[in-house]
């Protein structure tokens, strides 16, 4: 229990003091938002339809994927692992609670956007509000799940931005949130679905419950991967 505690309060204290987290769950989502938001209505005002999916899309993408793996590699390849060990606190814990308050930040994040879109610029709620609030829960796990392998893969943070930006880049463009996915060329559309957030932003704007269950299954097998990476850095 001590462990425990000990671990809750090195990881508040690692949140207080990252601008990554910062920039990467709430600057960065909010600045695209307002500045995409009223270019895409003013130029496709169609787009009002799923605006609110789309900015959530890329608002979980990018706070996972670029704003998780540099915080494990700062606890998995720095000093951070020699004090959770010395006070006998597991190094899984450091995970747990990197995973448990990037998903906390993303979600809330999701709610603004919920609320804001339709404030700002007019944008239309979901008529399943169940369903894009499932499919924004299970595509945040989906994208720090992805995100923990990276963080637990990669040696320093350099690289861990790196491969990350790589995968942010096709996950955003590829998904049907910047434009329609029917323009692109059938390869590229069928390419798409290899990226959680394609299946996510499917199912949060057609209502296609069924791909959400794909969703979790991809979860599970990154938890398998992760549990692997944990066993691996505990040997070391």
């Amino acid at each position: 229990m001590n462990g425990f505690l000990y671990g809750v309060i090195l990881q508040w204290k690692l949140d207080l003091r990252s601008r990554t987290m910062l920039i990467t769950c709430y600057a960065v989502p909010l600045l695209f938002f307002g500045v995409m938001g009223g270019i895409f209505t003013a130029v496709m005002p169609e787009s009002r339809e799923t605006l609110i999916q789309s900015m959530s899309v890329f608002a979980v993408t990018m706070g996972a994927l670029i704003g998780l793996p540099p915080s494990l590699v700062e606890i998995y390849r720095s000093d951070v692992k020699n004090a959770y060990q010395a006070n006998g606190v597991p190094l899984s814990l450091g995970l747990i609670l990197c995973n448990m308050s990037a998903f906390v930040h993303l979600l809330i994040m999701g709610a603004v956007l919920y609320g804001a879109a339709p404030v700002l610029f007019d944008a239309r709620l979901p008529e399943r509000p169940e369903v894009y609030f499932g499919g924004l829960a299970v595509l945040t796990a989906v994208s720090l799940g992805v995100a923990s392998v990276i963080g637990l893969a990669v040696k320093d943070t350099a690289n861990a931005s790196m491969i990350s930006i790589l995968l942010f880049l096709p996950s955003t463009m590829l998904s049907g949130i910047m434009f329609p996915a029917d323009m692109l060329p059938q390869f590229m559309q069928y390419i798409a679905y290899a990226f959680p957030t394609t299946i996510a932003f499917k199912a949060m704007t057609s209502f296609q419950v069924w791909h959400l269950p794909v969703l979790f299954g991809i979860f599970i097998l990154l938890c398998g991967v992760i549990a692997l990476l944990l066993k691996i850095k505990v040997k070391r």
